[in-house]
């Protein structure tokens, strides 16, 4: 074959030579270039003015501008170190203080500096802040002391401009916090809390990698005070998972425990825990929470505690208050001028008597019961002095310092003394002034309703109550057996409308003024204990002897007082039965607690033999004599000829005789009168029975 007549080609011809590298300002304008060259210069020159830069020369200008934001003096008098290369630059300070501002210096001339620090060191991730996540590797406090103040008027040190002061604390996702030798003084004016001690947080090694720990140790108000709160290690925390936690507080008596958890750490305006509080008086949590509870015997609670801002919430609360259950739910609100409480609470079974501790009194004390040691004490007290109204001082200052709105409901009530079924109140506390309205007590026949209202708005506390009773039962609030039957029997109704003034129950009812009255339309006694009205020794005697039951119908009795100043005077005190109508007069002192009474009677029928010597029931409340006044006996022969009738000769029976000339009581007359003075009586019940023999 031949040739194709094509020329091969060359491997220079076949891969061109390289072209030399671009200039990377070539193309550009001049006037970029000198930018760039500008760019570069100053990049240089801050480097090396950082190199070579004394960051205390910003010392005072720092100090200035903080001083102006927080309004106080602040200052820097130690060094001032940066260390800024790095994606998370880190700054220390040294010698550190914060002064106080002006009105806390004339508040408390001895208060010293608000923040003292040895040293602060802090460091910030940079790249997380691009996009708003503040996340601090570092934060480290040396020997910081802190002085914390609040007047009684609600200002406060640790407020800083128009802020306000109770504004939930937010704080950084801090993965190393370290604070070492801290002191802390916190002077609560408006609570009445004092806190002195110190304060402690560092990482601590141990089981699942370690456990961050703060303490706090010193006293609250004069009692001992213990605090630690521990959770995860702090390295991998981040601001969009939750932190868990665990807290125990101890403050005296009183113990709180918490497990829960930060949603958003460290936001601690939201949290939410599982919390058990116990103690000796849940009055003493007014130190720790600012809240005005209740004087109550020993008690242990538990709920789950929600906070979101300045609402928390705490459900499905259960436990035991002295011998009591209680459960219910409740949640407070501290964004007010006052904070506001409001709950709902049952129980299923009311111990009576410690209901005694909401107005100071010392709660039961014997075998079974549940009492603090120093409740003891007061019970103590209580029975040497016998007396009955509770004269603990109220706390007024705390009374105006809270509003709150409780309803309580008991659905049965151990009160071995009294025929008390169920009790429920509904409980407003407003701008210093508790309202108890309705006030009910519900017994196995018969209710007690009313209100109590208390302003302690004045120095002096004014109490008013206006309670009714109605349908009562005498043989329930008389419980005296015979053959096992009610010795007295009938229905039962009463109101007492009393005011008075004082910061106790007993110098309010020292000072009380008002009515009180009780009537009894109809009902049945013993004859044997309606002759020993009228002291007739012959008949009485021997039918209590010989234990007869019969009985003789209440035709009406009332028992009518005027009160003032703390004084109650009878108007009325007659009973009228089927065979004695007796008489009474007397008085009752609340101040002294001491009764003082006199009853006569005279019988319907005529006795042959009749002792007219009236009954006199004197001394205190807890421990009252019933006694015979001889001096009407006296004028007729002596108490000993009058005794010695039922033995002697006809002859000294003589003095004694009586035609039975008592006529009924005016009873529609009577009722009438405690119907005007309050009584609910109806006209219907004043019916007379008929008389037994």
């Amino acid at each position: 074959m031949g040739s194709t007549g094509a020329t091969p080609l060359s491997t220079a011809d076949a891969i061109p030579p390289p072209k030399p590298p671009r200039h990377p300002w070539r193309g550009l304008s001049r006037r970029a270039l000198i930018g760039i060259g500008s760019a570069l210069a100053l990049t240089a020159a801050i480097v090396a003015f950082l190199v070579i830069f004394d960051w205390n020369w910003l010392r005072g200008p720092l100090s200035r501008y903080a001083s102006a934001q927080m309004q106080r003096e602040v200052a820097i008098t130690g060094d001032l170190r940066v260390h800024p290369w790095s994606f998370s630059p880190k700054a220390e300070a040294y010698g550190v203080r914060i002064g106080q501002p002006a009105w806390a210096r004339k508040v408390d001339p001895a208060a010293g500096d608000m923040v003292r620090l040895q040293r602060i060191a802090v460091q910030i991730k940079i790249l997380p802040l691009l996009r708003g996540e503040v996340i601090m590797p570092f934060l480290a406090l040396d020997k910081p002391d802190v002085r914390l103040l609040r007047d009684k008027d609600g200002k406060a040190n640790w407020t800083f401009g128009a802020r306000k002061s109770d504004k939930p604390l937010k704080l950084p996702a801090i993965q190393r916090f370290v604070i070492n030798d801290g002191t802390l003084r916190f002077d609560d004016r408006q609570r009445g809390t004092l806190f002195v001690g110190s304060v402690n947080a560092q990482e601590r090694a141990g089981a699942r990698g370690g456990r961050f720990v703060l303490e706090g140790h010193g006293t609250l108000n004069k009692s001992a005070f213990v605090a630690e709160i521990s959770g995860g290690p702090l390295l991998n925390i981040s601001p969009r998972r939750p932190y868990p936690f665990d807290a125990e507080v101890r403050a005296g008596a009183t113990r709180i425990v918490a497990h829960g958890q930060v949603t958003k750490p460290f936001d601690l305006g939201r949290f939410e825990t599982d919390l058990t509080v116990s103690g000796a008086d849940l009055n003493r949590l007014h130190d720790l929470t600012g809240l005005t509870l209740p004087n109550t015997p020993p008690y242990r609670v538990s709920g789950h505690m929600v906070r979101k801002g300045a609402r928390y919430d705490f459900q499905k609360l259960n436990g035991r208050v002295g011998d009591s259950d209680i459960a219910g739910d409740l949640f407070v609100l501290t964004d007010r001028e006052r904070p506001y409480l409001e709950a709902e609470l049952r129980s299923k079974r009311l111990d009576f008597d410690d209901l005694g501790s909401l107005v100071g009194a010392a709660p039961a004390t014997g075998r079974g019961e549940t009492a603090s040691a120093g409740q003891k004490v007061e019970a103590a007290q209580r029975d040497a002095t016998q007396r009955l109204l509770p004269d603990a001082t109220l706390q007024t200052e705390r009374v105006r310092a809270m509003d709150a709105k409780v309803a309580y409901r008991a659905e049965t009530v151990n009160a071995p003394n009294l025929p008390l079924r169920k009790v429920s109140v509904d409980a407003v506390l407003e701008g210093g002034v508790l309202t108890l309205d309705p006030l009910a007590m519900t017994f196995s026949r018969g209710d007690l309703r009313g209100k109590v209202r208390l302003d302690a708005r004045p120095a002096v506390p004014r109490t008013e109550l206006d309670l009714t009773l109605t349908n009562g039962r005498l043989e329930e609030f008389i419980p005296i057996q015979s053959e096992g039957k009610p010795a007295i029997s009938g229905t039962v109704m009463a109101r007492a409308k009393l005011t008075g003034v004082g910061n106790s129950v007993h110098r309010a009812a020292s000072t009380a003024n008002g009515d009180l009255t009780l009537v009894a339309p109809r009902g049945e006694i013993r004859q044997a204990f309606a002759e020993l009205l009228g002291v007739n020794a012959s008949k009485g005697l021997i039918l209590l002897l010989s234990k007869s039951d019969k009985e003789t119908p209440v035709r009406c009795a009332v028992a009518d007082f005027s009160v003032k100043d703390g004084v109650m005077t009878t108007n009325h005190l007659v009973a009228d039965t089927g065979v004695v109508l007796a008489r009474g007069r007397g008085t009752i002192n609340l101040a002294t607690e001491r009764m003082d009474f006199r009853i006569e009677g005279d019988s319907k029928k005529p006795r042959l033999v009749r002792l007219f010597v009236p009954i006199t029931i004197r001394g205190p409340f807890l421990a009252p004599k019933v006694g015979l006044d001889p001096s009407k006996a006296v004028g007729q022969g002596g108490v000993a000829a009058a005794l010695a009738s039922l033995v002697n000769p006809a002859a000294l029976l003589l003095p004694f005789l009586t035609a039975g000339e008592a006529k009924d009581a005016d009873c529609a007359g009577l009722v009438s009168d405690a119907r005007q003075s309050g009584a609910p009586v109806k006209v219907s019940q004043t019916t007379p029975a008929k008389p037994k023999n």
